[in-house]
């Protein structure tokens, strides 16, 4: 049985898949979806989601959202905007959304972060501080306080 053809396939989807994947991280402030992605690549939105988890472990939307959090990081630890204009600034169009996945990766609420990252941060350089307070990827963050029962 002949298997080139599925793997000179599977390189073209691999090559078209890094194209979305660069594009996310390019122009993550944009307006994406990931319809016009797909369009971008020729492939069907389902296809390309399937395909994108298969390759990177998570979903295209989730892969935007874990960018938009990251950049959201940056901009909070910096201290001189607003939660709100961070929100904005990273390409969220609805503050609770934004907070709710902000939530879920780091741990902390934006305010929160922002509170804490001030002075846990302090006098790091600024790659080393981005690397220490990266958000976690593929799971929620774990709990903060100590175990209940």
């Amino acid at each position: 049985m002949d298997h080139q053809p599925v793997s000179r396939q599977r390189l073209r989807d691999l090559v078209l898949l890094r194209r979305v994947r660069d594009r996310i991280d390019r122009d993550y402030a944009q307006p994406l979806n990931v319809e016009a992605l797909a369009r971008e690549v020729h492939m069907s939105a389902g296809h390309l989601s399937r395909q994108f988890r298969l390759a990177y472990g998570e979903s295209p939307y989730s892969y935007l959202m874990t960018r938009r959090i990251e950049r959201a990081m940056a901009l909070l630890r910096r201290g001189d905007l607003s939660v709100t204009e961070v929100c904005f600034a990273v390409g969220c169009s609805s503050l609770g959304t934004f907070s709710t996945r902000f939530t879920e990766l780091v741990g902390l609420s934006p305010s929160a972060y922002r509170r804490r990252a001030a002075h846990s941060t302090a006098g790091l350089p600024a790659c080393v501080a981005k690397q220490v307070g990266r958000p976690i990827r593929n799971r929620e963050a774990p709990p903060q306080g100590p175990p209940l029962a």
